[in-house]
C-alpha cells in the first residue's frame, strides 16, 4: 500500500486465471443453432403451425420437430450465423415459444 500524503491506495493487482474452457471459447467458423424447448404452456397444433410459417417447413417436418420438443424436450429449428439464429430467436419468442441459440 502506499501512502500519499493523508491518502493510502492499494496497488493493482493481477489475477492470473487458468486457461478458458473450452466450451466457453467461440469458434466463429462454427455454425450456431437454434434450440426450442418444450414448454407446458403452447399445444401441439400451434408450434408445428409456428415452425412451418416461420421457417417455411412441410407440415411433416414441422410435425417431426414438434415432437421433437414435446417428446426429447428439444429440437434444433435452424442453424446458420450468429446474427441469423438470434433472429430466429427473437421470432420465436414473438410467437410465445421458448428458444435459445448456441453454437454447434
Amino acid at each position: 500500500m502506499r501512502n500519499y500524503g493523508d491518502m493510502a491506495t492499494a496497488a493493482p493487482t493481477v489475477e492470473r486465471t487458468g486457461q478458458p474452457v473450452e466450451d466457453d471459447v467461440v469458434d466463429p467458423e462454427r455454425a450456431w443453432i437454434t434450440i426450442v424447448w418444450n414448454d407446458p404452456i403452447n399445444l401441439m397444433s400451434y408450434v408445428t403451425h409456428v415452425f412451418q410459417k416461420l421457417f417455411g417447413y412441410s407440415k411433416e417436418k414441422a410435425t417431426k420437430l414438434m415432437l421433437d420438443v414435446h417428446n426429447k424436450g428439444r429440437a434444433v429449428v435452424s442453424h446458420g450465423t450468429r446474427e441469423q439464429m438470434e433472429h430466429d430467436v427473437a421470432r420465436l419468442h414473438a410467437a410465445g415459444l421458448w428458444a435459445t441459440l448456441q453454437q454447434d
